[in-house]
């Protein structure tokens, strides 16, 4: 003993000194790696591992091996704060691999010590299933070199077996976890499994077995449970997985070893995608099932558009997207579309904002806590509307206290109340009795006495145990329908593998046809291999959930009881009634407004009466009477276009409106060319004639009336033009503008929509910026020709400045109102009262600028007799006789200037002689001077006077000779030929000489 204690001391003194001297430093030392092996250590150089003696805590480091060997016992160690190494009494060493061949045995099994990969030491024993014998050793040695040290042994078909050869199935049952389903569903698979066993009408050679495992309804810890499943044997024929998730998983990798999945628990529409899941099958309906019932119904209630609102995982995505094409196909909308993660506060508050009413709501229970609490915050319950549910919650879920609300079981049974639920059917509601000769509740009897007792409510999966109970007869039933077409072509079941396709692909014949009586119900498979089934609907009457009807989806036949009970008078809309309410005129504004046109077009019939009537009196001749005819005519047109514009869906049906549209535009076009056109017409040519240079005088003398009425020809012909290509290229339609819903007062469930119609085209930006670009320039135009003429005085067009004002008038009102109604679009009665009394006002201004001041002076003075009577007589006017003398007294006045410039011309020369006989006296003056001092002066007519030889007062002085710079007509030569017959005319007045230099 004494020994024996000294043994242990020496072999644990090491590393108890070790553990001493490390845990003063702070931290461990370094190890040595294992044989054929290293060590990784993180975060370190080379350098930096050579020169380390003591590594930190919490420091790992990872055992790794050179080739094919692999790590035998702790792969990663941890240093810690005693300073000594994590599993520091287990070795780690580095082995070889053993081939894996050995480890599985068809049609028996292989059992691995210690379990684990098989390195060197472990152990294989070998044992055949029954009706098979072991050929060659049972037991196996991995070597050090990496080898058996015995063949692989064979089971082979043993022909004087005359028991039950076994088939077998690998199941997943999720005991625990998030969908503890197995805690029913497996003592109803093993209790169909006895009495399939027990059948001697199916499969009589055959036994099945089951081997199942927990999978915590964990994708995770499902994969490694499927890999021993498949790596073990004995060789399963079938698997058989639970919820949702795990069974995409296995569905999805059983195609690559020939396995047919049947699953008994997955509710998942994803799993119904037959290229990604080719061998799948389920008893248990898809979740897309509710959805053809939940069409029917909308249909029933005559709903055309619903919401909805899901939690974000796979399965309630993917029945939301088969939820979507079903409504589509059935002419029904999904208006809103909410989702959420864990808070539904806000999807909720966006259903509320876009008054959804008829509301599917997809999420699990304790999510459906959440969403009615926010439901009855936000009053998104009562008469006005409807939530459809799934039906596999507890039938008092919303009575259940929960932390993560803040609502009473008062306030969520005040939300809920109403709502419908839809539920697959899984227990068959008729007392028939089926493939396994019980009934619905015999079935559930028998599963009572399994479960010893346990409260079905605490027991999970015990909705879905009839579907575990089925999935195992339907899978009974085809294998047993597979026995003979294999007989026909030499195979058995018990010849299964994982490489044999011919027999997986007549289970999956055979499957696939199935069609039995279960106690959940008529068992029938689709092309996607889900369960066809029934669907009970209900609604919580009163706290408590009452059936309403059922719906088989395969025959599309409802059953419906008539108990529906509803808040209000009966099921609401499905959305809050919209009545489309279109905004006409006011009739007492277009009427006030009418009148006033009417006005102003029988006054332009007044004017243009009177200019007709008048069209001889020559005060109206020079005022252009064709040009202010076609000014009175385009003016009414443009008072006519007031009418079309008032007129909208009030007075005419909406067919018509587009007409309607077109005579407004062509009446106040085409007015609009006419009057301003003859306007801008009188005041181009009054510009174009008097602001001519003086040596172009002649040519305005005489004023041709067709090149007037040519220009207004020319601007109603681009008019005419373009509203031509306007109306071929992009015509003319109508438009609804939708405004804000209103509310009507009252309780009522109403929104009133209002509508207003306009005159559109698809460009009809495009055409208006071209239009109003043209207009707006000869409105710019004929502001500026107006006011260059203003003091300009002609008698051909005697009534230019009237038409300058009136062109200010009318351009001033129609830059306003232009943009101005385009802004008041939306506004009938503004853009109405806006354009309509802008065209009164500039047509009333025109025709009073225009027409009163004639009819005025013809009047006031009598002309219109006394110059018709002069013309009668005479043959000319007075105005006739003034044009003439005005011309007689231009062609005088041009030959007195020519007669003055020939007189200064001869005064400039008689001027050059004095000077020349000045200077010529004043040379021989000085030599002749003292010979005639004592003589007599000269007489005084032999000597020239000094001031004779003077220039006029108005001349400038010869010695300056700057006379001849000035220019003729600044030379007052009248002075100096006074005596002039020509000067001395009694119509050469002095007062007319201003005239003659004109």
């Amino acid at each position: 003993m004494a020994q024996l204690l000294f043994l242990i001391i020496l072999y644990a003194l090491p590393s108890l000194v070790v553990a001493i001297h490390n845990s003063t430093t702070g931290g461990c030392a370094i190890i040595r790696p294992p044989r054929d092996g290293g060590i990784r250590y993180r975060g370190l150089t080379q350098e930096q591992i050579r020169n380390v003696q003591i590594l930190p805590v919490d420091y790992e480091i990872e055992y790794i091996c050179r080739g094919n060997r692999v790590i035998v016992g702790p792969k990663v160690r941890k240093c810690l704060p005693n300073g000594t190494w994590t599993d520091i009494t287990l070795h780690s060493r580095c082995l070889l691999l053993c081939p894996r061949v050995w480890t599985s045995l068809e049609n028996g099994r292989v059992a691995l010590k210690p379990p684990g990969p098989p390195v060197e030491g472990t152990v294989l024993h070998y044992s055949c299933h029954a009706g098979f014998m072991l050929e060659g050793r049972n037991i196996s040695h991995c070597t050090k070199l990496g080898k058996w040290d015995s063949p692989k042994p064979a089971c082979l078909y043993d022909r004087n077996y005359k028991g039950k050869k076994k088939l077998y199935i690998g199941a997943l049952f999720p005991m625990s976890g998030g969908w503890p389903g197995g805690q029913a569903c497996l003592p109803s698979a093993q209790m169909a499994l006895d009495l399939v066993n027990n059948r001697t009408d199916i499969l009589p050679d055959y036994e099945l077995e089951l081997i199942y495992y927990d999978s915590m309804c964990d994708p995770g810890e499902s994969t490694k449970l499927l890999y021993d499943l498949l790596y073990t044997e004995p060789i399963k024929t079938v698997l058989m997985p639970g919820c949702s998730s795990v069974s995409t998983l296995v569905a999805e990798a059983a195609r690559m070893w020939n396995l047919i999945v049947l699953s008994y628990g997955s509710s998942s529409p994803a799993l119904s995608n037959r290229n990604r899941f080719p061998t799948f099958f389920r008893t248990h309906p898809s979740a897309t099932l509710h959805n053809p019932t939940r069409v029917r119904l909308f249909q029933k209630w005559k709903w055309t558009k619903i919401a909805t609102i899901q939690q974000t995982t796979e399965v309630f995505t993917s029945t939301l997207d088969d939820l979507e094409q079903r409504v589509k196909e059935a002419g029904i909308e999904i208006s809103v579309r909410q989702s959420f993660l864990t808070d539904p506060a806000v999807a909720v508050k966006n259903l509320k904002r876009q008054d959804a009413r008829i509301i599917v709501g997809l999420f699990y229970e304790t999510e459906a806590r959440k969403v009615f609490c926010e439901v009855f915050k936000e009053k998104l319950y009562g008469k006005k509307y409807v939530w459809f549910l799934i039906g596999w919650y507890a039938d008092n879920w919303f009575k259940i206290k929960d932390p993560s609300i803040n609502c009473t079981i008062e306030n969520m049974t005040e939300a809920v109340e109403g709502h419908v639920t839809t539920e697959i059917v899984m227990l068959n509601p008729e007392t028939v009795r089926g493939a396994s000769n019980l009934t619905s509740q015999e079935f559930l009897g028998a599963l009572m006495n399994r479960l010893g007792g346990k409260n079905p409510e605490e027991t999970g999966g015990f909705q879905e145990a009839p579907l575990a109970y089925d999935a195992v007869w339907a899978l009974a039933l085809a294998l047993n329908k597979t026995v003979a077409p294999l007989k026909a072509k030499g195979r058995r079941l018990e010849d299964f593998n994982y490489n044999n396709h011919d027999i997986t692909a007549e289970i999956y014949r055979a499957l696939n046809t199935s069609s039995f009586e279960g106690v959940s119900g008529h068992v029938v498979f689709d092309a996607q291999g889900s369960r066809m089934a029934m669907t009970l609907i209900e609604q919580l009457q009163g706290g408590s959930y009452k059936k309403i009807g059922y719906y088989d989806s395969s025959q599309k036949n409802l059953s419906w009881f008539g108990n529906d009970v509803w808040i209000g008078a009966g099921p609401p809309a499905d959305s809050t009634i919209v009545i489309e309410e279109f905004r006409y005129l006011s009739q007492k504004l277009f009427a006030a407004v009418s009148v006033f046109a009417g006005l102003g077009i029988l006054l332009g019939i007044v004017c243009l009466t009177f200019n007709i009537y008048n069209s001889n009196v020559r005060y109206i001749q020079n005022s252009q009477p064709y040009l202010n005819n076609m000014t009175a005519v385009g003016c009414m047109m443009a008072l006519a276009a007031v009418f079309p514009l008032g007129i909208d869906g009030h007075h005419i049906h909406r067919s018509q409106f587009t007409v309607v549209c077109q005579f407004r535009l062509w009446l106040l076009g085409l007015g609009f060319s006419l009057a301003y056109g003859s306007m801008f017409t009188k005041i181009w040519w009054v510009h174009n004639l008097f602001t001519k240079k003086e040596e172009k005088k002649e040519k305005r003398k005489h004023l041709e009336p067709w090149k007037l009425y040519a220009t207004v020809g020319v601007l109603l012909a681009i008019d005419v033009l373009s509203l031509m290509i306007w109306q071929i290229v992009d015509p003319l339609h109508i438009t609804v503008e939708k405004f804000t819903r209103e509310a009507p007062k009252g309780d009522l469930d109403v929104l009133i929509q209002p509508l207003l119609e306009h005159c559109t085209s698809e460009k009809m930006n495009t055409w208006l910026g071209v239009v109003y670009g043209y207009k707006g320039l000869l409105l710019l135009l004929g502001i500026f020709l107006a006011y260059e003429t203003k003091s300009v005085s002609t008698e051909k067009i005697n009534d230019h400045r009237a038409v300058g004002m009136a062109i200010y008038n009318v351009a001033v009102l129609c830059i306003i109102t232009a943009p101005v109604t385009m802004i008041l679009t939306s506004q009938q009665d503004a853009s109405f009262a806006f354009a309509a009394l802008a065209i009164v006002f500039s047509v009333y201004i025109t025709l009073v600028v225009l027409f009163v001041p004639k009819m005025r002076r013809l009047i006031t003075r009598g002309e219109w007799q006394s110059e018709q009577q002069d013309t009668l007589k005479t043959g000319s006017s007075t105005n006739n006789n003034d044009e003439e003398k005005s011309r007689q007294l231009e062609r005088e006045n041009r030959e007195l200037q020519k007669i003055i410039q020939e007189k200064e011309q001869r005064v400039s020369e008689l001027r050059n002689q004095l000077v020349e006989r000045q200077a010529l006296r004043n040379r021989r003056r000085p030599s002749s001077g003292t010979n005639q001092n004592h003589s007599n002066p000269s007489p005084p007519s032999s000597q020239p006077d000094p001031k004779s030889l003077l220039p006029p007062p108005s001349y400038p002085n010869p010695a300056s000779d700057n006379h001849s710079s000035l220019p003729p007509s600044f030379s007052n030569s009248s002075n100096l030929y006074q005596a002039d017959s020509k000067i001395s005319r009694n119509h050469c007045h002095n007062s007319q000489i201003p005239l003659l230099y004109k």
